[in-house]
């Protein structure tokens, strides 16, 4: 049986906004996507310019340009939040906590990269399942 080998990518948070980020819409709650220079919802056609391009918001479960509350985002392991800015990030995060043997990076940074900073709850064995669960929860909401 092979054991699920996580090697860290090097990613910083910050590196992720390189795709859209998926936020609920503040006008019809459905799942609309933020760049750093716009947010846009197909379902109600809203197109907003950031307020202030100075202010990042990152390391909370809302997009680091606008501050709307990310779409994927779901209560975990007792009272924790679990949340992620695309599927690129979910997918990150899903594959560190299944991985059984997680080799860290040794980049110039390795402290910085974004599974190093994932909060201890979410990297606990015990924690696992339910982690994995709730991500496959998240992804439902996609479709």
């Amino acid at each position: 049986m092979d054991t699920p080998r996580f090697r860290d990518p090097q990613t910083r948070i910050d590196d992720l906004a390189d795709e859209p980020i998926l936020v609920a819409c503040p006008r019809c709650s459905r799942c609309a996507s933020v760049t750093p220079e716009r947010l846009t919802c197909a379902g109600c056609a809203l197109v907003r310019f950031p307020p202030d391009p100075d202010y990042r918001a990152w390391n909370r479960p809302v997009d680091p340009f606008f501050r709307e509350p990310l779409w994927l985002r779901a209560d975990c392991c007792g009272g924790h939040t679990l949340w992620a800015f695309h599927v690129s990030h979910l997918d990150l995060i899903e594959r560190f906590v299944a991985a059984t043997l997680r080799e860290r990076g040794l980049g110039d940074r390795p402290g910085l990269t974004l599974v190093a900073r994932l909060p201890s709850w979410m990297t606990m064995a015990k924690h696992r399942d339910e982690v994995l669960r709730t991500i496959a929860k998240l992804r439902t909401t996609l479709s």
